[in-house]
This record gives structure tokens, sequence and C-alpha cells, in this order.
């Protein structure tokens, strides 16, 4: 798993790294593959912004959050990203399960 950090208008923390670093990990079970994520923190008046882009199982995700908490922007666009992630895997195995449904021809 690799993960690059981008940090605008605010200085850098190991604990904001660190705890995102953690989230994005939990996400990590859903994909055979590594993933890739890219995770920009910014400033913008009062607000903290979080924008994660992920890629990882041939598919790319992407979620954006603002709030008064850096932490808990993080929470909420991790949480974003892992309803994307669950959504397609759940339409994957539906896919699979499902395939050859139309070639079956009920007996008459």
């Amino acid at each position: 798993m690799r993960i690059s950090y981008t940090f605008r208008n605010m200085e850098s923390s190991e604990g904001v790294k660190n705890y995102a670093s953690e989230k994005i990990g939990k996400i990590q079970k859903y994909m055979r593959a590594p993933l890739h994520a890219e995770v920009t923190f910014s400033m913008e008046r009062h607000f903290h912004r979080v924008d994660l882009n992920l890629t990882g199982d041939g598919h790319q995700y992407a979620g954006h959050g603002q709030s008064e908490d850096m932490y808990a922007t993080i929470d909420q666009v991790v949480d974003k990203i892992d309803r994307q992630v669950r959504d397609m895997k759940a339409t994957e195995t539906h896919r699979r399960r499902n395939s050859g449904e139309s070639l079956r021809h009920p007996e008459d």
C-alpha cells in the first residue's frame, strides 16, 4: 500500500498522517491488489479539507470532505470511499453470480 500525502496552506503533521494511514488501511481488506492512495490536506478559511483518491483492483475511487476538525474530516472521507469500494464489490459479486442466468432456458 502506497500513500502519498500533500499538505496545502498548513504544516505537515505526523499525527494526521498516521491517523489517515490507519483509516485507509482498513479499506485494504476489501481489495486483492495493493492500493495506491493520494491524500491532500488543506485549509480553506477555517475549514479543514481532505481529498482522497484511491486506486486498486483496476478501479479508481475519489472523495472529499470538509469540516472544522481534521480528524472528523478524515473519517468522513474514508467512510465515503469505503462505501464506494463495498458497493463496487457487491456489484461485481452480483454480476459473477448471475452471469449465466440469461443463457439458461427454462424447461417447457
